[in-house]
C-alpha cells in the first residue's frame, strides 16, 4: 500500500475513542536504517500490523516487512515541531479506536530522543494499551559502523547522549553534557558550536572525532577528524549526521603484518 500523509488524515477527537474498544499500540524501534537490523520482535509485529505510522526516515526496506499495513508517514514538519508532535498523538489515539495492532514505527530506539513520553502520555491518558519494543540507537550502530568503541578501559567509563534542541523552546544547548566520550545526535550544523564551546572550555584541538552519516545503510559514510577541524570537516556531509567525539575514538595503531 501507498503511505497516506498526516496533513491528509482526518483526526478524530480523542474523546471519541472508547478504551474498551481500543486496539494495542506498539511503539517499535526500527534501529539505525538498515532494515535486517530491526529486532526480531519488532519485525513480526511489523508483518502483523494492520496500520503503521513511520517516521520520515525509515526506510523503504523497512516498510517492504509490512506490505499489508495502511502506511502513514509522519515525518515532523520543518518549524511546526510542537503542532506536528500533537496531531501524530491524536492520530495514535484514533488508530488505536479503529485498529487491532497500531505500529509507531521510530528510527533508532523510541526511548532515546524519539517524543516516546509525549506518545505514551497520550494513550495512557485514554486508557490505550501500549508497548515499547526497543531499537538499536544511533550511537551504537555508530560506532559499530566506525569500529570504535564508545568506552574503552583506562580511557573512557562514561558516555554522555545529547542533542542541541529537544523542545522548539530550546534554540541551543546552554549546558554541556559532562562524560569521557560525547555523542551528539542531529549534529549537523549545531555540532561545529558544541566544538566551539568545547575547544572554549579547555578540551585539546586534537580531541578525536568520528562523524558517521547515513549509518547503516548503502551511502554511509565514516570520517576520522579532530576537534579543531570538526567544523571544516562537517561540510563535507549533507544528510543526517551523528558526531563522537573523545579520546576513545583514538584510532588504533596500524597492526604490523
Amino acid at each position: 500500500m501507498s503511505d497516506s500523509d498526516l496533513s491528509s488524515s482526518k483526526l478524530a477527537a480523542p474523546s471519541s475513542v472508547s478504551p474498551s474498544a481500543c486496539g494495542k499500540v506498539y511503539l517499535i524501534g526500527a534501529g539505525p536504517g538498515a532494515a535486517d537490523l530491526i529486532t526480531v520482535r519488532g519485525a513480526r509485529l511489523l508483518a502483523q500490523a494492520d496500520v503503521v505510522l513511520h517516521d520520515a526516515l525509515v526506510t523503504e526496506d523497512m516498510l517492504a516487512l509490512c506490505p499489508q499495513a495502511e502506511r502513514i508517514s509522519v515525518g515532523k514538519r520543518s518549524g511546526q515541531r510542537s503542532t506536528a508532535q500533537q496531531a501524530i498523538n491524536r492520530l495514535l489515539v484514533e488508530c488505536a479506536g479503529k485498529y487491532r495492532l497500531t505500529v509507531r514505527l521510530k528510527g533508532g530506539d523510541p526511548m532515546l530522543f524519539g517524543r516516546a513520553d509525549e506518545e505514551l502520555t497520550a494513550l495512557e491518558t485514554h486508557g490505550i494499551e501500549v508497548e515499547v519494543v526497543p531499537g538499536i540507537t544511533a550511537a551504537l550502530a555508530a560506532a559499530s559502523a566506525a569500529r570504535q568503541p564508545l568506552t574503552k578501559r583506562g580511557v573512557s567509563r562514561s558516555v554522555a547522549l545529547f542533542t542541541s534542541s529537544t523542545a522548539p523552546e530550546e534554540t541551543q544547548l546552554v549546558q554541556m553534557p559532562v562524560g569521557d566520550t560525547l555523542v551528539q545526535y542531529m549534529g549537523g550544523r549545531e555540532a561545529a558550536a558544541t566544538a566551539r564551546k568545547l575547544l572554549g572550555s579547555g578540551f585539546l584541538p586534537a580531541t578525536p572525532v568520528v562523524v558517521v552519516e547515513n549509518c547503516s545503510r548503502p551511502d554511509e559514510k565514516v570520517q576520522h577528524l579532530v576537534l579543531a577541524d570538526l567544523e571544516q570537516g562537517l561540510a563535507a556531509f549533507s544528510g543526517p549526521v551523528l558526531v563522537m567525539i573523545g579520546a576513545a575514538l583514538a584510532p588504533r595503531p596500524a597492526v604490523k603484518s
